[in-house]
């Protein structure tokens, strides 16, 4: 096996890993309280990043296009780093503050909650399309970026901007 296909190998692995470590890490976390921790202050500043990071994926799609690859790969860079810091505050969030009861009625409902089940179980999803579509940018197969990226951005977007809207439409709710 050359050293290319090892780091391949190797990087897969990794992405794996990863995939299913970070959902089953949140998932454990979620069940953990910590008293006397305060952060209720963070569900506007994680809903600015997803917005934020929305708007850098936007931007990154505009200079691949315009063929500028270095600010295209440094705007993905800063995409990365948004999503890593909203799950570190989303996850500081809930392992300090109680769970906010959504109590919207009627038509609003039901749209609330499919937003919010899309939005998280795509979350999740999302994880192993970003890390393969960024090892194979790393790897320089930039057909098959190209092609697994044409998947991974909307549905990145569509996470970073429903994300944004459950939260504008749970934030009457929440407890101060």
């Amino acid at each position: 096996m050359n050293s290319t296909n090892k780091r391949e190998k190797n990087l897969n692995r990794i992405a794996i890993a990863l995939s299913i470590a970070i959902p089953l890490i949140v998932v454990v976390l979620f069940q953990v309280k910590i008293e006397g921790l305060n952060f209720s202050f963070l569900p506007p500043i994680y809903a600015g990043i997803n917005l934020f990071t929305a708007i850098v994926l936007v931007s990154a799609v505009i200079a691949i296009k315009n063929g500028d690859r270095k600010a295209h790969e440094n705007l993905m860079k800063v995409a990365i780093g948004l999503s890593t810091a909203f799950l570190l505050l989303y996850v500081l969030y809930h392992i300090s503050t109680d769970h906010t009861e959504f109590g919207g009625e009627n038509w609003v409902k039901p749209i609330y909650f499919t937003l919010l089940f899309t939005h998280i179980g795509l979350s999740v999803a999302i994880v192993p399309m970003v890390l393969f579509t960024l090892i194979r940018a790393l790897l320089g197969k930039f057909s098959l970026h190209k092609k697994l990226a044409k998947i991974t951005f909307p549905i990145w977007l569509y996470v970073a901007i429903s994300g944004v809207i459950v939260y504008l439409m749970i934030r009457p709710y929440y407890v101060q």
